[in-house]
């Protein structure tokens, strides 16, 4: 059994626990209507799949997250509904064979999309057969108005940071913090910051501060790794000037610097310090904070 198949059955499974009966049985009516000879019939099961299945949050518990995770990792189903696992099972149905065909009926799918179903379609990203093929649209995707729509693409999904190329990850970082959408959860954050995006939310910081503005905490997490003796001063006024919790982040970011004068820093602040190596400090707790008030 391939993958895709496995991911298939895998949400089938789910689904058979949690929905009805008559929706289950509709489902797997549909596998052979689907054909990409004729998409009519995917594009109407697509569609057709919310009366059947409602936006109820999709119940994971540890064996199915741990199953995910091993389907293919960072694929995090608790953070879907029903139909939107209902729909991602249609699209892996789809027959991949031919790439061309396959990637236009996606495209049209795409275009022709309501809300929800830009949402379902954006979050599966990852789990999709060519996925080198849909970095344009994931791209279109990170530049939505829509919220809910950009936060399918950014949040609890793999596709960016396994695929997305170096500035249209580090365009994600940025609107992401000019959105104000919890950072920590975006997946490979860690793994593909770069000294680029660095500088960026630097000198993006500097101009916030110069406009008496304030700044996500959790900016600093992507800035950490590329600390220079010129930042300093930065993280000098954030240790003098800032709230608690930007001073746990920027003492965090230094956690993650090899740069002398932040390892010092560092160790001026040993209760913060021992917080940080128990792990009882990490930047999801501050990336939770964060989002518990308006910043």
């Amino acid at each position: 059994m391939d993958k895709l198949a496995e991911i298939a059955n895998y949400l089938h499974a789910m689904l058979g626990r949690q929905s009805k009966a008559d929706s289950i049985a509709w489902l797997e009516q549909q596998q052979s209507g689907i054909s990409s000879d004729s998409p009519s019939g995917f594009y109407l099961a697509f569609s057709t799949a919310s009366r059947f299945f409602d936006k109820a949050p999709l119940n994971v518990n540890r064996q199915d997250a741990a199953r995910a995770c091993e389907l293919h990792p960072g694929f995090s189903p608790g953070h879907w509904n029903h139909l939107q696992a209902a729909r991602t099972y249609l699209l892996l149905l789809y027959p991949h064979d031919n790439p061309d065909k396959w990637l236009a009926t996606l495209d049209k799918l795409f275009e022709t999309a309501d809300l929800h179903e830009q949402e379902a379609l954006y979050a599966a990203l990852p789990l999709l057969p060519n996925p080198d093929l849909l970095k344009l649209r994931a791209a279109e995707g990170l530049r939505t108005n829509m919220t809910t729509v950009f936060d399918a693409v950014a949040l609890h999904n793999s596709y960016p940071a396994e695929h997305l190329d170096e500035p249209a990850w580090n365009q994600l970082l940025l609107k992401a913090i000019f959105l104000q959408r919890p950072l920590y959860q975006i997946q490979g954050a860690d793994h593909r910051a770069n000294p680029t995006l660095a500088q960026a939310l630097v000198e993006y910081t500097h101009e916030r501060w110069a406009a008496g503005r304030t700044i996500t905490p959790e900016l600093w997490r992507f800035v950490g790794p590329f600390l220079q003796e010129k930042h300093s001063g930065d993280i000098q006024r954030v240790l003098i000037e800032g709230t608690p919790l930007e001073r746990e982040a920027i003492l965090l970011a230094c956690n993650m610097s090899s740069l002398s004068t932040a390892r010092q820093l560092l160790q001026d602040y040993p209760e913060i310090q021992a917080k940080i190596e128990s792990g009882e400090l990490n930047w999801e707790k501050v990336g939770k904070q964060s989002h518990s008030t308006a910043f």
